[in-house]
């Protein structure tokens, strides 16, 4: 039978150098264990006679008994160490000056938008928004542009099905498909469709086109049409609105021109274009060398616009116009490429 004592020594060696309470559990497993050393111990007294095995056996259950107490006792300094170290990594000094947390700002063309939208308020304009999953009724044929029409190739459309919808409109049935709205314009049909004039209102929101990326252009952009339907609505009154609007946001030195122009849902049709703030009208990537920026198209509003609303075409008469709201605020922060605005870069954000 193995030394007692020696296996006592060996023990309290391993115990009292454990580092963790991992390592403490690695040394009560190898000596007091199931199969640990001094099990084997205590197995081995059934070979002894009668007066070995009482003798044994009470040394042995005497040493199993002062190594529980001394994994115990050590186990209880890891844990204390454990804790204060701990303690010492989670200590906070109350004396250091508070941390800066950053709450974060708004989109610069949700400030644009803001702005725009304060300044048609305050000339009584309501806001009034629309669906972005449109249907093709809405988007092209109630504007003038039917299936055909060669200006829907100006605005390659994202569809979202193949088959067309059941819809019937002025006593007909008829069939259309859905689409990522192109235009805010489709809003128009829709709220006359639920409003008599006068009324004067504003339509804000993104809009979807299959096209390309550039410094000037990007598949989603973000839109706001102006629309007015009453007595008093003129093409004189338009111009107007829209050279208020561009003095507003830009100063009253804001050079721009009116010139004509051709839209389906408009006519005569204008565009209201801004000298380009980013090269001072020398011509740059942006205006493409033109020193102009198309900025406010528009015009009075088609009679087959109000045909399709159900509105008598010879009792009517209103104003459109559009705003590109991306473009704009390419010109207030001087924004060289219009793709940084939906970049999600935190380093082109957090400037706002």
């Amino acid at each position: 039978m193995r030394n007692l004592e020696e296996l006592k020594q060996e023990a309290f060696i391993a115990i009292r150098g454990a580092k963790s309470v991992a390592q403490l559990r690695d040394a009560e497993i190898k000596y007091i264990g199931r199969s640990g050393k001094l099990t084997e111990v205590l197995r081995g007294l059934k070979d002894m006679s009668a007066d070995e095995r009482k003798e044994k056996g009470k040394e042995a259950n005497a040493l199993r008994q002062t190594l529980e107490l001394e994994i115990a006792n050590r186990k209880s300094q890891l844990q204390d160490a454990e804790h204060q170290h701990k303690f010492a990594a989670e200590k906070i000094d109350v004396t250091q000056p508070g941390r800066k947390y950053h709450t974060g700002s708004l989109h610069p063309l949700t400030l644009v938008m803001r702005e725009i939208q304060d300044i048609f308020g305050k000339m009584g304009f309501s806001v009034v928004r629309g669906p972005e999953v449109e249907l093709e009724w809405y988007n092209f044929d109630s504007l003038n542009l039917p299936t055909h029409h060669p200006a829907r190739d100006m605005q390659d459309t994202l569809w979202l099905a193949e088959e067309p919808l059941p819809i019937k409109k002025r006593g007909k049935n008829i069939s259309s498909r859905l689409l990522m709205r192109t235009q805010v314009t489709s809003i128009q049909v829709r709220f006359m469709e639920t409003h008599n004039p006068p009324f004067q209102i504003i339509m804000p929101g993104n809009v979807f086109r299959r096209e390309a990326s550039d410094a000037s252009h990007e598949f989603e952009f973000c839109q706001m049409d102006g629309f007015a339907v009453g007595p008093d609505a003129s093409l004189a009154n338009l111009k107007w609105v829209m050279e208020t609007v561009m003095k507003k946001l830009f100063g009253s030195g804001v050079k721009t021109r009116l010139r004509p122009s051709y839209f389906p849902f408009t006519e005569p049709s204008v565009e209201l274009d801004m000298a380009c703030l980013m090269c001072g009208g020398r011509g740059c990537s942006v205006c493409k060398q033109t020193g102009w920026i198309e900025v406010l198209p528009g015009g009075m509003v088609n009679p087959k616009v109000f045909e399709a609303a159900g509105y008598d075409p010879l009792q009517s008469q209103g104003y459109a116009f559009d705003i590109g709201v991306d473009r704009i605020a390419m010109m207030k922060y001087g924004i060289p490429d219009i793709r940084l605005f939906r970049s999600q870069d935190l380093r082109f954000l957090e400037q706002f």
